[in-house]
């Protein structure tokens, strides 16, 4: 079943991470650099960590080639992944 998240994306960062919330969407940081897809390829790495699932459960549907994003993710468990999410989102970094 797909989850749909909004991300804003830094790229360039020290570490990949989800950092919390940025309005109505999730804020992540990835180390990668905002260059020939690198970043989009470590979000969806870092999302596929996180989730659990393989990289090719994670699509990006909408801003490649900006910071705000569009992702889906084919999760087994929609309800378990938002609570994954809740604990990445509320954790102080």
């Amino acid at each position: 079943m797909p989850l749909r998240l909004r991300l804003r994306v830094q790229p360039g960062a020290s570490l990949s991470r989800i950092t919390g919330r940025h309005g109505d969407a999730i804020k992540v940081q990835v180390k990668a650099p905002p260059r020939d897809g690198a970043a989009n390829e470590a979000v969806i790495e870092l999302l596929a960590h996180v989730f659990e699932v393989r990289r090719a459960d994670v699509r990006i549907l909408h801003g490649l080639s900006n910071r705000n994003k569009l992702v889906e993710i084919d999760v087994p468990d929609v309800a378990a992944a938002e609570a994954v999410l809740a604990v990445h989102c509320s954790v102080d970094r």
